[in-house]
């Protein structure tokens, strides 16, 4: 499995604004780039005031940042920076550490998602690659997990590639896969994570099927369909008549028919429709498969419907309404003394942090309580607790035995449970579960 940050040919040093690289510049002159510094992920509100979040690209960013060196090439074109900073970047390998939250888990206002220290220099050029994976990745995985809730069960077939950039196309993919979705059409996702791959056929090829004189054939389509893919395959049968379609599917692939798709129309009235015929023709075992600009609530108007799978397509991979997450990367304390941003409506807290979540004895999440990272832990009484700050790098180096893409999305399946009840609701309101900071000087 391939699943370095990018494709090989490229490193991710560029994939940074102008602005980190002049700052390095006036830093290593000023004598500010040695400076021990401690730089905080997190996110100062959920997107369209949703119950929570769930962290994604982690392992991305840690392979991003691993990979992350200028060649002779690329700091040769940078005529903007002086001859120091392009040494100071040919060497350039971070060093220092990061903890935080693992893939897959899931995160509140002002979780402490990510810790990186080091010096200043080396953590300011990562600020731009690190939110662009996380705020993409932690977007795509958000909504995906509520389409997953709102399915209750049913399968979801991630379906996007078209609907966003070829390489974004295939991290929405991982991401999809994560939250739960229980596969992907996008090919390259599938070679790169191990993801499963799935699909079936277009309108184009039933349109590409015609009689002589020019009327449609869509019996030859299917037909050769299943003599291709044989009889388990799902037959697209919204090209022409819907009725006719499903009768047509039926003739060719007999009572063993894999599925049928439907594409367009009102879903729920005609997938009840649908599986009358079906039934009514002996094919009670087809799987009736919907697609058709599908999002969280779509998919949760068809709960009491006959779908048995989902496509979902341009919602998931655009967030579904939320395209970022809102993520920021600040610096909190400067050589061991915590610094904050002080401006209105966008204040920080100072210091390294890390959290714990507690819960009641039936396993359902209480609080989010964040406290000083190098500080023992608080008190919380008879609450369980568990800590979610982890150790993710060390000196530069990933940590061994890190959660793997398959390990983290069981870990999210179950994750979901410890939510309050309200906690999976699809309508705006407060943070399922509250954070609270302890600790820390105001």
């Amino acid at each position: 499995m391939n699943d370095k940050a990018i494709p090989n040919d490229r490193s991710t040093a560029l994939l940074t604004d102008k602005y980190e690289l002049t700052m390095l510049q006036a830093a290593l002159r000023d004598g500010s780039a040695n400076r021990q510094v401690t730089c905080e992920v997190f996110g100062r509100r959920l997107p369209n005031e949703r119950r929570y979040g769930v962290v994604a690209g982690t392992e991305r960013v840690l392979r991003a940042v691993e990979d992350f060196r200028f060649s002779a090439n690329q700091l040769a074109e940078m005529d903007f920076l002086d001859d120091k900073t392009k040494e100071y970047l040919r060497h350039y390998r971070f060093s220092g550490q990061i903890d935080g939250y693992r893939e897959g888990e899931l995160y509140f206002p002002n979780s402490p998602i990510l810790t990186v220290r080091g010096t200043f220099g080396e953590c300011l050029v990562l600020e731009t690659v690190i939110l662009s994976i996380m705020n993409a990745d932690s977007a795509v995985a958000s909504a995906a997990s509520r389409m997953v809730t709102a399915a209750d069960g049913r399968p979801i077939i991630e379906m996007g590639s078209r609907r966003t950039h070829e390489y974004a196309a295939v991290t929405a993919a991982r991401a999809a896969y994560l939250a739960g979705f229980e596969a992907t059409s996008n090919l390259e996702a599938g070679y790169r994570y191990g993801i499963p791959v799935s699909g079936t056929a277009a309108h184009s090829w039933t349109l590409a099927h015609t009689n002589p004189d020019g009327t449609p054939n869509e019996e030859a389509a299917f037909r050769s369909q299943i003599d291709t893919l044989g009889v388990e395959t799902t037959l697209l049968v919204d090209t022409y008549d819907i009725t006719k379609g499903v009768e047509t599917a039926v003739k060719v692939g007999g009572p063993q028919l894999g599925g049928v798709r439907i594409d367009s129309g009102d879903l729920g009235a005609v997938t009840r429709r649908v599986r009358k015929q079906l039934d009514d023709l002996g094919n009670h075992n087809t799987n009736i498969v919907v697609s058709s600009d599908l999002d969280e609530f779509a998919i949760a108007g068809l709960r009491g419907d006959p779908v048995d799978v989902y496509g979902v397509g341009t919602s998931v991979v655009t967030g579904s309404g939320a395209p970022t997450a809102g993520m920021v990367y600040k610096v909190v304390e400067v050589d061991g003394i915590p610094v904050a941003k002080r401006s209105t409506s966008k204040q920080s807290v100072g210091g390294a942090k890390r959290a714990l979540r507690t819960y009641r004895s039936s396993g359902v999440a209480v609080e989010e309580i964040v406290y000083p990272f190098d500080a023992p832990a608080p008190d919380t009484g008879p609450l369980d607790t568990r800590e979610m700050t982890i150790p993710l790098m060390r000196d530069g180096h990933i940590v061994d035995g890190l959660p793997d893409l398959h390990a983290s999305r069981e870990y999210l399946d179950q994750a979901r449970k410890t939510l309050p009840w309200e906690g999976l609701a699809l309508s705006r309101d407060e943070a399922a579960v509250p954070t609270r900071m302890v600790g820390f000087k105001k």
